[in-house]
């Protein structure tokens, strides 16, 4: 929607402004916005694919930046998408169908296996759970992972029905390690064909960066700032921040005032961290030495089972956490459990490398038949119990 006075974008033809979409007779489309001062700024696609982005104002158009067949030039990797993305803030663009007509995507559908596009607005970061579409042909992460013989994937070991080691068989098991599994299965055709690297909750992103692992399937929380340091495939679970904190505390009524003086316990890194940043109530959530060698490692903490440690010691007095790990805490000591209710609506994605979008498509067409039976086959086996009431996966978005 057009804001401060702004005009949406719409097409120029030769009678004048067109909001259709359709295209000119030379297969080219060019969408114009008209601002007050009589500027305009101008998107035109060609034929062949390429894409001109230019900034005409009275003194003549100006190139910003140009993308050729999907990959940005002018400036480079990821700094030019930031680039791109930062000039072209003020529009909304329509996004191009799959079938490539220009016109804008229909809403989602109820579909589990079925994505939708979506158009996005960069300057408010939009469905940033919105991945690219799937795809089964292999590129060169996914040669690598077949060169290798084994798909290697960042995990946890401690989140329990999650990812964490059974202690009697000595093997890791969870939902997330039974997606793990899934992937590995198409992509070397067999389930066992992974290596699991337990990786803590700040790790995750720069295990990805430093090439430790080729994927992480670790409760990662898909959101606006992460989609510009790794590259997610579509959502696989929703789940909401929430407060854990021990049944005998009624002082401790959710998240809310109630929190004022507490000591809260988050994981480093967190988008549990995040929330009490944005908006603490007055809690107490951080380590004077946070980001040092002198961090106590106390309210926040490398892993977010350690802070149901630091609870039962009575180091904290509540932890803030997503509602889908929390369950399982509530579940491994029926000493704590929920206040309130969630705060937030987020969803898990599967994180690879920037730049590595063969295999981001690669994951979601994996997710695509994994929403059909056997997404439901591991909530029953081990996230019912403890977080019922869920009857299926988030639908696919796709860009």
């Amino acid at each position: 929607m057009p804001d401060k006075g702004t005009d949406p974008l719409v097409r120029r033809t030769a009678n004048g402004a067109d909001p259709s979409a359709r295209r000119t007779p030379s297969g080219a489309e060019q969408l114009v916005r008209r601002t007050p001062g009589g500027a305009e700024q101008l998107v035109r696609q060609t034929p062949g694919g390429a894409e001109q982005l230019v900034r005409q104002t009275p003194g003549g158009a100006e190139p910003l930046v140009r993308r050729v067949a999907g990959r940005l030039r002018g400036w480079g990797g990821v700094a030019a998408m930031a680039v791109a993305c930062a000039l072209t803030a003020s529009l909304t663009l329509l996004p191009l169908a799959q079938d490539g007509s220009g016109v804008a995507a229909a809403p989602r559908t109820g579909s589990p296996g079925v994505g939708t596009g979506v158009q996005i607005k960069a300057d408010t970061c939009e469905h940033p759970e919105a991945s690219l579409t799937p795809s089964p042909a292999d590129g060169p992460s996914i040669r690598a992972i077949k060169a290798r013989g084994k798909l290697i994937v960042g995990v946890d070991q401690s989140s329990y029905r999650w990812g964490y080691r059974n202690p009697e068989k000595g093997v890791l098991e969870g939902f997330d390690i039974d997606l793990a599994r899934a992937i590995a299965k198409d992509v070397l055709g067999d389930p066992e064909a992974v290596i699991f690297r337990a990786i803590p909750t700040n790790q995750r992103i720069a295990a990805l960066d430093g090439g430790k692992v080729d994927l992480v399937v670790r409760t990662m929380t898909i959101n606006c700032k992460r989609i510009e340091q790794v590259a997610f495939s579509t959502a696989y679970f929703r789940a909401g921040q929430q407060v854990l904190a021990p049944k005998l505390d009624r002082s401790i009524t959710g998240y809310d005032s109630s929190l004022s003086g507490k000591r809260v316990c988050t994981a480093e890194g967190s988008t549990a961290y995040d929330a009490l940043e944005e908006k603490s109530f007055g809690a107490v959530f951080k380590d004077e030495g946070d980001g040092t060698k002198d961090d106590e490692d106390r309210l926040t903490v490398p892993n977010q089972l350690d802070c149901l440690a630091r609870l039962q010691m009575g180091e904290v007095d509540a932890v803030v956490t997503d509602n889908a790990l929390a369950a399982g805490q509530a579940a491994q000591d029926p000493a704590v459990e929920l206040k309130g209710r969630p705060f937030t609506e987020e969803y898990y994605g599967v994180a690879a490398k920037l730049g590595n979008d063969d295999l981001v498509r690669r994951v979601n067409q994996v997710l695509v038949g994994y929403r059909q039976g056997p997404w439901q086959k591991a909530y029953q086996q081990w996230l019912a119990k403890d977080l019922p009431g869920i009857t299926g996966p988030p639908e696919p978005l796709y860009k």
